[in-house]
């Protein structure tokens, strides 16, 4: 690994770095580099630096992110304020990849431009592309004209919806390519009144989800094809929480690990939870939902990294 510490770069790069205080959750072991990029240029010539294989792992504020106990075998790539900038131009609103989502949702609604869906996901722009984040029934394709990048081998391109390949939940990105900015089209609105659905919004999801609790959001997703009778193809989208809840598992424990009592499709760490704990109950969760009703829950939390040692011989 010394040829990484070697590679010249104005950003900050630093050997063995613990990333449990870098994910919401506030677990997991170190990677073997973290990155920290001055700008996009400083990015693009550190990745074209880099020797290819080496495996690059985008960061953003960890909120939707289990890193296991024995940390990640990568350069982890982590963007700074300097890629947290957001510009209205007319209709568009373009904001760098690090810019909390909550922030961007403010800066359009100051200027007349309605982006309050993002008000309450949390994390990222980056993020958000990646994962098409969505709420109220809005999401990031929705309303993305483009997205820049930096390639795993340091090019620089333009990203369109359609490279992109929107899912539910998922977006197409290049292996090992960094986010760093998006433009959105936003339709216009009142700011006063956007301020207010905004507030509704922050007031409605603090009454029913454990905000004050460590966290990274959803854990898995809706189940897709089903209906809240059972039915494959039913208009009324079943619920996560509602097949954990169905199951018995509101409250469920393992270690330090809890499914929420308010919502029971968030994993949460009481304060003494491993890595290990959070991913072993997600997977009974799982696990006991498909023997009582026949549906396997998909992660929405990415978990990426290795296991403790102790944990590979247990």
């Amino acid at each position: 690994m010394g040829e990484i510490g070697d590679i010249a770069t104005r950003g900050r790069l630093t050997p063995d770095y613990d990333l449990s205080g870098l994910t919401w959750l506030r677990v997991g072991g170190p990677a073997d580099w973290l990155y920290l990029p001055r700008d996009v240029e400083d990015l693009s010539d550190f990745l074209g630096a880099l020797p290819p294989d080496v495996a690059v792992f985008p960061m953003g504020v960890g909120s939707n992110l289990i890193v296991r106990d024995g940390g990640l075998r990568a350069v982890v790539i982590r963007l700074s304020r300097a890629f947290a900038e957001v510009e209205v131009e007319d209709d568009l609103v373009i904001a760098g990849a690090a810019a909390l989502d909550s922030q961007v949702a403010r800066v359009a609604a100051e200027a007349g431009r309605d982006l309050t869906f993002l008000r309450t996901i949390p994390g990222s722009i980056g993020g958000a592309v990646r994962m098409n984040a969505g709420c109220y029934g809005s999401y990031v394709a929705d309303q993305l004209v483009s997205a820049k990048a930096v390639l795993r081998d340091g090019a620089r391109v333009t990203l369109t919806p359609s490279d992109l390949d929107f899912r539910y939940r998922q977006a197409t990105v290049p292996e090992g390519a960094m986010i760093v900015s998006a433009t959105f089209r936003a339709n216009p609105g009142d700011p006063a009144e956007l301020a207010a659905k905004m507030e509704a919004q922050m007031a409605r999801r603090d009454e029913t989800q454990p905000t004050k609790d460590l966290s990274a959001g959803s854990t898995f997703r809706n189940p897709a094809g089903f209906s809240s009778t059972g039915q494959a193809g039913d208009s009324h989208e079943l619920k996560a929480w509602k097949v954990i809840d169905d199951a018995g598992l509101r409250g469920a424990t393992r270690g330090g690990a809890q499914m929420s009592e308010m919502h029971p499709n968030f994993l949460i760490n009481t304060g003494t939870a491993t890595a290990a704990d959070l991913e072993g109950l997600g997977e009974e969760v799982r696990e006991k939902v498909f023997q009582h009703s026949g549906i396997r829950l998909e992660w929405e939390i990415m978990r990426v990294g290795e296991p403790a040692p102790e944990a590979e011989t247990e």
